[in-house]
């Protein structure tokens, strides 16, 4: 008989709190309760979720277990907002998130490379020195979360200081670590987050999935307009409604034989309770989007 191949694996996508407005950043806006946001996922027909900040969902890991199950979810890992460019030591910060991760089943810890400030309007400039510690962390972590059989990967996020091209390279040419590609963040830093990911196929290891507003990312670049600001305005767009090549990314990654999570996440800032379907109604373009490039 002559063998076949099997079908590749059917992609992985994930739902995000925050394109239900739930953020970790204090003021942020409207904050929806876990049911709402979880019903919506699961009515959508997703499968998964990130985590969402700290007081999201319940403290005890068995009631979150509880609660993901009613709604038919499991756990993808979440968003941990970390410094490591000081002489503090950032493991027992992430070891206990690792603790909440494994006692969920979920499996990747993406980290955010926090200046140590709140918000994301804002950020210093590092020397050489406070670099090279940063990079040293970056792989410290990685290898402690790998020693738990979960995968740690940096996102380059508006704020933090892994922001734009420059700040990626710096940490692809110096650390071990994968990347998050967030498509979102990236353009507003004024990168391609498309060329990064062609570049750099078998280091991208997780996917945040958001489409711009060119006009309001250059504002944000330009430092006329805040990024919270910018959120407020309708910076992230519905996929295939703004200037991201998002189905050139997913050609890329499913060429390449990329397996991990898509993760469908529009940041939003909500002044009040939505009306009608609310905040679902432009996830499930999103995920029909997604669906569609993926079988293209």
């Amino acid at each position: 008989m002559t063998p076949t191949t099997p079908p590749p694996a059917a992609p992985r996508i994930a739902g995000a709190p925050i394109s239900w407005g739930v953020c970790e950043v204090p003021g942020w806006g409207h904050q929806l309760p876990a049911e709402r946001v979880l019903a919506d996922m699961a009515e959508l027909g997703l499968g998964a979720t990130e985590l969402g900040p700290e007081g999201f969902l319940p403290a005890d890991a068995d009631a979150r277990n509880t609660l993901l199950g009613r709604h038919g979810l499991s756990a993808v890992g979440g968003f941990l907002p970390v410094v490591l460019h000081t002489d503090a030591d950032p493991l027992p910060e992430v070891d206990a998130f690792v603790e909440e991760c494994l006692a969920i089943g979920a499996e990747v810890v993406v980290l955010a490379v926090a200046t140590g400030s709140e918000g994301y309007d804002e950020r210093p400039t590092l020397d050489d020195v406070e670099w090279k510690t940063l990079l040293e962390n970056l792989d410290r972590v990685a290898d402690r979360v790998a020693e738990r059989g979960l995968l740690a990967v940096v996102h380059p996020h508006v704020g933090t200081l892994v922001e734009d091209a420059r700040d990626t390279q710096r940490v692809l040419d110096g650390s071990r670590i994968g990347l998050c590609i967030d498509t979102g963040h990236l353009v507003a830093a004024g990168a391609d987050p498309v060329a990064i990911t062609l570049a750099n196929l078998e280091r991208v290891q997780h996917v945040h999935l958001k489409d711009v507003d060119a006009a309001l990312a250059a504002r944000v670049q330009s430092g006329e307009l805040a990024f919270s600001d910018a959120v407020s305005q309708g910076l992230w767009t519905v996929l295939g409604e703004g200037s991201v090549d998002v189905a050139a990314m997913l050609s890329a990654l499913r060429g390449h034989g990329y397996t991990g999570w898509y993760v469908l996440e529009q940041d939003l800032k909500l002044t009040g309770e939505p009306e009608g379907e609310g905040p679902r109604a432009d996830v499930a373009k999103c995920l029909a989007y997604v669906q569609g490039a993926l079988s293209a």
